[in-house]
């Protein structure tokens, strides 16, 4: 099997799959997720990942009827099942099957759905990334995991239309984070990071990032930057499950970082061991 599909119980390959036409995530896209990669059969940072998924259901009230234990379980099982080396691996729950009703009742049975598709990760840490910067017009429930994410969509189709990479979100000159992405960035070696507030998802990368560089002994700072101190900072970096750390070279037609390669590639290589000693095979 080269990719797999999971809901509720049923496992397909990926293109057979099919999903009741009143699950509530098919309406109102009332549900959550979470995803990461997978080498030598070990996702990498589970933990943190259904750690994160369990508290984005919580701030949406849906009821879990699995445990985190069960869905570790379950997870680490799947992967089992495909042989096609690297995984991309994607977990989601709905509220559940119901007929269209923007309310719900509190004894509905949530939908858990996960698929696996073979994953190509780049870590050479040498592709820098072109990025646009638009406004943030999306909701203020960023910091939960959730599937609504049509403006996302949005914003990420309009920049590869344009041969770009990502878009940085910004509200009012404050740079938020990326459509699918956090950011960082690096001056005067200090890492800097956006606080964990509404207004951006509670990266895993984002986390081990700053204890990379805590390590490292790099200054960290977790507050709020602007679009100016982004552009005159020594680095700009993106950080996702698929890209833990990744540089940036434009933002709006505009030259940016490349001017302390030498924390970069220390942070890079910090990054990068980590998620190859995690995923391993003793």
């Amino acid at each position: 099997m080269e990719d797999l599909a999971y809901y509720n119980g049923k496992i397909t390959r990926l293109s057979e799959m099919m999903v009741p036409f009143n699950d509530r995530s098919h309406f109102f896209g009332d549900g959550v997720y979470d995803a990461s990669v997978a080498r030598n059969g070990i996702i990498f940072k589970l933990e943190d990942h259904i750690e994160r998924f369990f508290n984005s259901m919580a701030l949406i009230d849906i009821q879990p009827d699995f445990t985190k234990d069960e869905l570790r379980e379950l997870l680490q099982d799947l992967c089992q099942k495909l042989k096609t080396g690297d995984l991309f691996v994607y977990f989601q729950v709905s509220r559940g099957t119901a007929v269209r009703n923007h309310s719900y009742t509190q004894t509905i049975k949530p939908n858990l759905a996960i698929y696996m598709i073979p994953w190509t990760g780049d870590f050479s840490g040498g592709h820098r990334l072109k990025l646009m910067t638009v406004p943030d017009h999306r909701f203020e429930f960023c910091h939960i995991k959730t599937l609504n994410l049509l403006p996302n969509v949005l914003a990420s189709q309009s920049a590869t239309a344009q041969g770009l990479d990502e878009v940085v979100y910004h509200r009012e000159q404050r740079v938020t984070e990326c459509a699918h992405s956090n950011i960082s960035i690096l001056t005067n070696g200090v890492f800097q990071t956006a606080p964990l507030d509404h207004w951006i998802l509670p990266g895993i990368a984002r986390k081990y990032l700053l204890l990379a560089s805590q390590s490292l002994g790099f200054g960290i700072s977790e507050k709020p930057f602007t679009i100016e101190e982004m552009l005159a900072a020594d680095e700009i970096i993106v950080s996702s499950s698929g890209a833990l750390c990744a540089p940036v070279s434009e933002i709006d037609g505009r030259a940016v970082g490349g001017r302390d390669s030498e924390r970069l590639q220390q942070l890079q290589t910090k990054i990068y061991q980590d998620f190859f000693k995690e995923t391993d095979i003793d």
